[in-house]
Formats: C-alpha cells, sequence, structure tokens
C-alpha cells in the first residue's frame, strides 16, 4: 500500500538562540516590537511537511509518495528523494519561482521563531491526485491554500482515506472551510495549540469532532498525545527523549508514523503510541530528516 503525501517540499535554515526570547521581548513594548538576536549556529536541512513525512514514513519500512512542487533550485532535493528511495513521480519542478524556504529560529527552551516563504509551494494546487491503483490512503499537511482546499475534494471524490494535518495551515481558513474539510477527511491531527484553534473556528469540542471522524489526534508534546474516538479520549504516554536537542520536524515524524501505522490495520491508539516514539527519536537528532529507525522503534 502506497500513502499520497500532499504538502511542502522546502529548505530549513535553522538557527539557534542561545538565550530565551522571552528574556528579549518586553510584553509591554509590543508595538514598537523592534528586536535582533544573535544566532552563532545556522545550518540549512532537507525540509517541508511532505519531505519529512515521507522521511519518516520510508525509514518505517512504508511506500510514500510526495506530491508537491519544488522550485528552480529544487534539484538537490530531487536527488535527495531518489537517493532515499522515495518516488519522486508526482513531484513538480517550476522555473519561474523558489523552493519554498523556512527560515527557522529556536532558544534554548526550544521556542520556535518561523519565517516562511511559499514559492513554488503555492502551485502545488495544479498536480492533481492521481489516480494509481495501490495509493489507498493519503495525507494533507501544509501546503498552498488551494492545494488544500483542491485536493481534500479529489481524495474524497477518489474515495481515497485520509489525515487531515492543518498545521501552520491552519490560520488560512475560517470556520465554514474548516468544518468542510473535518467532514471530507477520514481523520485529524493537530498539536494542543492547533486544536484549540480549531475548535474555536469551528465552534465544536474535540469531541464533537472525532464524532464525526474514525479518529482525532491531538499531540501534547512531551506529554504525549490524546486520541479521540466516537467522543471518548484516550491519552497515550510519552516516551521520554535521550536528548532534547531539535524539535524541528518532530510533528512531521509522527505523522509519517500514523500513516504507517494506519498502513498496517493498527489501531488509532498503537498509531499514537509509535508516533510518540519517533517524535522522541527525531527531537535528539538536529534537523528533520537525520535521525534513524532501527527495529526496535517499531517495538509498539
Amino acid at each position: 500500500m502506497a500513502a499520497i503525501i500532499c504538502g511542502s517540499l522546502a529548505f530549513d535554515s535553522i538557527m539557534t538562540f542561545e538565550g530565551r526570547f522571552a528574556e528579549q521581548i518586553l510584553p509591554d513594548q509590543l508595538h514598537i516590537l523592534n528586536v535582533s538576536f544573535l544566532v552563532p549556529a545556522l545550518r540549512r536541512d532537507f525540509g517541508g511537511c511532505a519531505g519529512n513525512i515521507a522521511y519518516s514514513l520510508k525509514a518505517l519500512g512504508g511506500t510514500p509518495l510526495p506530491l508537491a512542487t519544488l522550485g528552480s533550485d529544487g534539484t538537490d532535493y530531487l536527488h535527495r528523494l531518489k537517493g532515499l528511495g522515495i518516488s519522486t513521480e508526482f513531484v513538480r519542478q517550476i522555473d519561474d519561482a523558489y523552493t519554498a524556504q523556512a527560515m527557522i529560529m529556536t532558544d534554548r527552551d526550544n521556542n520556535q521563531i518561523t519565517a516562511f516563504h511559499p514559492g513554488a509551494m503555492m502551485q502545488a494546487h495544479v498536480t492533481r491526485i492521481p489516480a494509481r491503483g495501490d495509493a489507498k490512503l493519503g495525507i494533507i499537511s501544509p501546503d498552498g491554500r488551494d492545494a488544500m482546499l483542491q485536493h481534500a475534494e479529489q481524495f474524497k471524490a477518489a474515495d481515497i482515506p485520509f489525515v487531515f494535518d492543518p498545521g501552520q495551515g491552519l490560520p488560512m481558513f475560517d470556520g465554514r472551510e474548516l468544518a468542510a474539510l473535518v467532514e471530507q477527511a477520514t481523520w485529524v491531527t493537530v498539536n494542543d495549540y492547533e486544536g484549540k484553534m480549531l475548535c474555536d473556528r469551528t465552534g465544536s469540542s474535540c469531541a464533537e469532532l472525532s464524532r464525526r471522524l474514525k479518529g482525532l489526534i491531538v499531540t501534547l508534546g512531551a506529554e504525549g498525545s490524546e486520541v479521540w474516538i466516537d467522543g471518548e479520549k484516550t491519552l497515550v504516554p510519552p516516551v521520554p527523549a535521550q536528548a532534547v536537542v531539535d524539535p524541528t520536524g518532530c510533528g512531521d515524524a509522527y505523522r509519517g508514523a500514523l500513516l504507517f501505522g494506519l498502513e498496517q490495520g493498527w489501531s488509532l491508539a498503537r498509531c499514537a503510541a509509535l508516533g510518540n516514539r519517533l517524535g522522541s527519536l527525531k527531537i535528539a537528532n538536529r534537523g528533520p530528516q537525520n535521525y534513524q529507525v532501527t527495529a526496535e522503534t517499531l517495538t509498539v
């Protein structure tokens, strides 16, 4: 079984601020905010939600099919995916835009400030969900607004069950649009902050949303995950990390695990347990695609 992964392919410029943002930002001066952070450490990684999720799913032994768009500077990313054994059949490269770029700054408490240039991602809607016999599952992760709306409709029309993962793209949609996306989806996954925003905008609680789906997953970082099914909540305990090094891409690692578990026909709680394990593994490594999965990882 293959999983179609809709979302961004991006280059991540990751910077480390050795202090705390809270110590540099004065709450009573936000109306004239003008701050500068010295970032001694800087590196560039392959990233983007579709790329990170595909990396996680492939590392676990699944078959990811990223459906995404690269810019004129994206040739290295194409080579990267092919080198990992990930299909680029549905990765389109365009000449008149840059590949999406994320500039991510992390402080000593693992708080993050991100600036994102969408670039070629804004053309992602041009590529349609393919009719491919082995594609039995999908996910919509943060992408261009039109792409997220249209791909949800196309998944639904093709009768392909999919996970709706709005992530950082959630603020692009109003309550009516979010409610429609939830109705089209089979599962929804959000972090706790996104979950609150989703509930506020749709006017529905997590319990109510879960009754319209096969399940709602709310990730809680170091506190584990909540799995909501038919209005009932189950807390899936966390897996302690060996080290807390870099949170970038932890949510995407989790979502790759979710897809793998769904491919195997696991319960949603077992999928979440593997997601917690992958998130814990990823946070101990720098970069969103640099951790290694072993057979022990799958023991959940």
